[in-house]
């Protein structure tokens, strides 16, 4: 099974401590590219979020959709947090899965 086809959860953001966006896929790549068209009317689009900043692999989509709910729930300080522990520079993840890096 290939990193495309695994259910997750991510963050994608604007920019550094810019707007976030949490969700869930089990296709990482082709949703990050869904965003970066801007093909979804809304909140990514309106506010030009990106770039994949953290991303976590669940065993189950299942298991991914509960875990993207419990990160909707946290405030905005303890998901910048989150970041920040893993991606401190708030680097585009999406380069180290084959994609170009985003831009403007």
């Amino acid at each position: 099974m290939t990193i495309e086809r695994i259910p997750c959860v991510y963050i994608v953001a604007s920019g550094y401590n810019g707007a976030l966006y949490v969700g869930v896929t089990s296709n990482l790549i082709g949703r990050i590219l869904q965003h970066r068209a801007g093909t979804f009317d809304g909140h990514t689009k309106k506010y030009r979020i990106k770039r994949l900043v953290y991303f976590e692999i669940a065993e189950t989509m299942e298991a991914a959709i509960a875990r993207e709910k419990q990160l909707k729930r946290y405030r905005r300080d303890w998901k910048r947090n989150l970041i920040e522990r893993e991606n401190p520079a708030w680097n585009d993840l999406a380069v180290g899965l084959g994609l170009s890096p985003v831009t403007a």
